[in-house]
């Protein structure tokens, strides 16, 4: 097991983790925020804790103690405080996806039994919709916009300044509230990458683990500045950033937008960042692209085996200096990024390794609420996806001749099991141990590696297993190659490897000269890609037919490929 780097203070739950934030760093800004002028102000950790426990007052008061309440809309302020409001002494928060259709938002409502549903104001037509459809149990819809009651829709922050003056008149039911960590205090809904999205459920006792192996292993403290991109709803920029954040008394700052991340970068100029591989590969092109744009190509080059050389021989590390325009894309104070969701690119960390940018591979899932293992600052391989967090055991199930087999966890960060599922509980929960479903092997040093999803395996009929992800990372390399999705297709006597490929038209139509390729040039062209990536791969995983696909795949909101959509679609 994994030893942890730091001592960390002991926290039981959220309301004793922002209580002794607030005793440790309270007059320190636990938020900066921007305002309709494009100005930050702070938000300190006592004014957090103030608002959590008006809000937690209030709605106690209006009867939902004990019950569920859902909260959605886009990264923010409100959004925090309604999460620990409820987790704190009310009752169950239900993070729900932002980007889902109206129909699959409908039908998660309906599923979770929330009485009570916070959101931006972005959705108030919508809540009005579901309102006078009437055939939810929900009880009170919430606008964390409005500035009074509309049709009635409650105003958060009318809710707030009630609360405060509850407090204020002498009402200590949810400042007194016991706080049960072992029992469901948060469910989440998966992506639904595969089958029909399940409702996770989480205790803060699960999460509170997560934020103190995370931070053994990982140096955050209260000089840090973050800048949360990624959706909070999803349990890794939750636990990872936002509570993992309050806990080490940092201070968060919301992204605007995907296409805010290089703006935000420049004026939050934070120190670490959570993303996922699409934004580090998007970060990579884009300097790469300013290089070129700039002819400072041979330059560059020049300086990454001067800085190289330097390090390696002296131990002396210029990247800083030599690259600081590169530095201040990133804001100029980045310590390192963390990346997870899905497997990075190996090269681009290796490539941004050597501008002097630290990135580190991490992996889980929302039913290990969610890190499993993170590869640390000086212990890391970029290949691996890490070190399995103290307190975490994890071991390989039934592994073959090459040490793989299913990744099993075991420890007080695994749910407590699917929502109104028991069959689906069960097939994952065995004698303490999560089987991830997730196939794998552990090095002599102990790192974790993900090979693939056990679902997604292709076996031949001669026995052999090929993982889709392993040649799907051989078809990425190429720049032609924007996404591909790799999967066995039955064929006479047996099973064919295929691709189904979205091309980087603009650089197939540069290479061949051409400002709008034909179908069929565009598709021999990636062919005699194909052909070419075939030779560096075994005979029995080589592609053998390809497909073009004019379109991006669908993703889930966290970037993911939804394979079996898109197969089944194509």
């Amino acid at each position: 097991m994994t030893k942890p780097l730091w001592d960390v203070r002991k926290i039981t739950n959220f309301k004793d983790m922002l209580n002794q934030s607030v005793e440790l760093y309270g007059d320190k800004d636990a938020y900066r925020i921007k305002n309709s002028d494009g100005e930050y102000y702070g938000i300190t950790y006592k004014e957090h804790k103030a608002d959590v426990d008006a809000l937690g007052t209030s709605l106690i008061a209006m009867g939902l103690k004990n019950e569920s309440i859902a909260v959605i809309g886009e990264n923010r302020y409100e959004w925090c405080t309604t999460y620990l409001a409820v987790t704190s002494g009310v009752g169950i928060i239900v993070p729900l996806d932002k980007e889902l259709p109206v129909d699959e938002l409908k039908n998660l409502i309906k599923r979770s039994n929330i009485k009570a549903i916070v959101f931006s104001g972005k959705f108030n037509s919508i809540m009005q919709e579901i309102k006078n459809e009437n055939n939810t149990n929900l009880k009170y819809f919430i606008d964390m916009d409005l500035d009074n009651e509309e049709n009635d829709i409650l105003s958060l922050k009318k809710l707030i300044a009630n609360g405060k003056k509850l407090i204020n008149g002498g009402d200590k039911k949810y400042l007194n509230a016991k706080i049960n960590p072992e029992k469901m205090s948060i469910l989440l809904f998966t992506s639904g990458t595969t089958d029909l999205a399940k409702g996770v459920m989480i205790s803060t006792k699960n999460i509170v683990t997560n934020i103190m192996a995370i931070t053994s292993v990982i140096p955050i403290s209260e000089k840090d500045r973050v800048l949360s991109i990624l959706p909070l709803h999803h349990t890794y920029e939750c636990t990872a950033d936002f509570l993992t954040v309050l806990y080490n008394g940092a201070t968060m700052h919301f992204n605007e937008g995907l296409k805010y991340i290089a703006k935000n970068l420049q004026e939050v100029k934070p120190t670490f960042v959570l993303v996922v591989p699409l934004i580090l590969e998007s970060i990579h092109k884009k300097i790469w692209t300013t290089i070129n744009k700039e002819n400072k190509t041979g330059k560059v080059k020049t300086a990454l085996k001067l800085t190289g050389f330097m390090n390696n021989c002296f131990k002396i590390d210029l990247t800083k200096k030599i690259f600081k325009d590169i530095h201040k894309f990133l804001g100029g104070s980045i310590r390192f990024l963390i990346v997870g969701g899905a497997a990075p690119d190996n090269d681009v960390i290796k490539d941004l390794r050597e501008f002097g940018i630290t990135v580190r591979q991490g992996y889980g899932l929302t039913e290990t609420s969610p890190i499993i293992a993170v590869n640390q600052l000086k212990r890391y391989k970029d290949a691996a996806a890490g070190l399995p967090l103290p307190g975490l055991e994890v071991k390989i199930h039934e592994p073959d001749e090459e040490g793989i087999g299913e990744i099993k966890v075991k420890g007080d960060s695994v749910m407590l099991g699917y929502y109104h599922n028991e069959d689906a509980t069960n097939s994952v929960l065995k004698k303490g141990w999560l089987y991830t479903g997730d196939l794998g092997y552990m090095d002599k040093d102990g790192f974790l590696h993900i090979t693939g999803r056990q679902k997604n395996v292709i076996v031949t009929r001669n026995g052999k297993n090929i993982f889709p992800e392993e040649v799907e990372a051989y078809l990425n390399k190429s720049d032609y190659i924007k996404e591909c999705i790799v999967y066995g297709k039955e064929h006479k006597d047996d099973t064919m490897v295929c691709a189904l490929i979205h091309p980087d038209f603009d650089l197939v139509n540069k290479a061949l000269g051409k400002d709008n390729a034909s179908d069929e040039d565009v598709y021999s062209f990636i062919k005699t890609e194909v052909k070419k990536i075939n030779k560096d791969m075994p005979l029995y995983k080589k592609v053998k037919t390809i497909e073009i696909r004019k379109e991006e795949f669908i993703k889930t909101t966290t970037k993911k490929i939804k394979r079996n959509a898109n197969i089944n679609n194509k």
